[in-house]
């Protein structure tokens, strides 16, 4: 059977995984062969901080393709290019890149890419 023969439902009200790090955490469903991620970013955060401990790396080096949910999220890439994401966004993050959240609102993320080793220790 094909993977478009087969009806596949998932919620991330029942993640197959969480993982939680300092003021976030990610819930990932797998569906349709690919890894799928929804990132809470509480007040506060920031990945230098929270996730950076853990990744071992001197800045994100996961590539992220994410629909901004809610919140504000800076990003500073390596290059020294920076953009803020509002909800309704769309962005495309290449390896080296910091980020944090703006504001009083946590920032909520679904990623297509790049999850599948966010926040695991190293």
């Amino acid at each position: 059977m094909s993977v478009s023969a087969r009806v596949e439902l998932k919620s991330f009200d029942k993640p197959d995984e969480v993982r939680e790090f300092p003021k976030g955490r990610l819930e990932l469903v797998t569906i349709g062969g690919a890894m799928i991620g929804r990132a809470v970013f509480e007040p506060g955060w920031h990945w230098a901080t929270s996730v950076q401990p853990l990744a071992g790396t001197r800045s994100c080096e996961a590539p992220h393709f994410q629909y901004h949910v809610s919140g504000v999220l800076r990003i500073l890439m390596d290059d020294g290019q920076e953009l803020e994401c509002h909800p309704g966004e769309v962005s495309l993050l290449p390896s080296g890149h910091d980020a944090w959240v703006v504001g009083d609102e946590p920032a909520v993320v679904v990623d297509f890419q790049g999850m599948v080793d966010y926040a695991r220790a190293h």
